[in-house]
């Protein structure tokens, strides 16, 4: 069944499926339901429907990933926090990097969490995680205060190591997708 558009926009869907629940909407389903209600894509089916197949791709490409290529998105898209920081913590054991076991936590974290403009953490009313300007800090993640460029190195080798696994991720999820035909052109 076509119900969906586009590839992230359907994984950062999906993704949040597990992180819905009735009595708040986010404003992006707020933007959804509203398309929905007025006879966009995907009208024929109610908004209870659609959470339903979100929850059902959800459980199919946690199924169908390999365990790093699910950990990758859970750590880059999904807003539940304790999926994400669990999700986190897996890929910081996938990381083969010569840095210190500190300066590849917080690399996969900033990656993972990436830093907001304009937002100060503790000050944000959404529930998603907000990590303080000094947790970004480079200088902060090597104790052993190895000189910088070794240190922009290291976070350049994680964060490629990072970016490949979550291309072949998406490609993966995409085919998964593909073959469950839910874009609206694929019907």
């Amino acid at each position: 069944m076509a119900l969906y558009k586009d590839v992230m926009g359907t994984l950062v869907r999906v993704l949040a499926a597990d992180n819905i629940d009735n009595s708040t909407k986010q404003s992006w389903q707020k933007l959804i339901d509203a398309e929905l209600r007025s006879g966009g894509q995907g009208a024929g089916i109610s908004v209870r429907d659609k959470f339903d197949y979100d929850c059902c791709l959800y459980a199919l490409l946690h199924r169908e990933l390999a365990p790093a290529h699910w950990d990758v998105l859970v750590a880059k898209y999904s807003t539940h926090k304790a999926n994400k920081v669990a999700a986190i913590g897996r890929l910081i054991s996938r990381i083969a990097s010569p840095a210190p076991q500190l300066f590849i936590y917080k690399a996969v974290t900033a990656w993972a969490i990436p830093k907001l403009k304009g937002v100060q953490s503790g000050k944000r009313s959404t529930d998603m995680i907000v990590l303080p300007a000094e947790f970004y800090d480079m200088n902060t993640w090597d104790l052993e205060a190895s000189p910088e460029r070794t240190r922009h190195r290291w976070r350049l080798g994680i964060h490629k190591r990072l970016e490949a696994l979550e291309e072949a991720a998406v490609i993966h999820a995409t085919e998964i997708f593909d073959r469950e035909e839910i874009f609206i052109d694929a019907a």
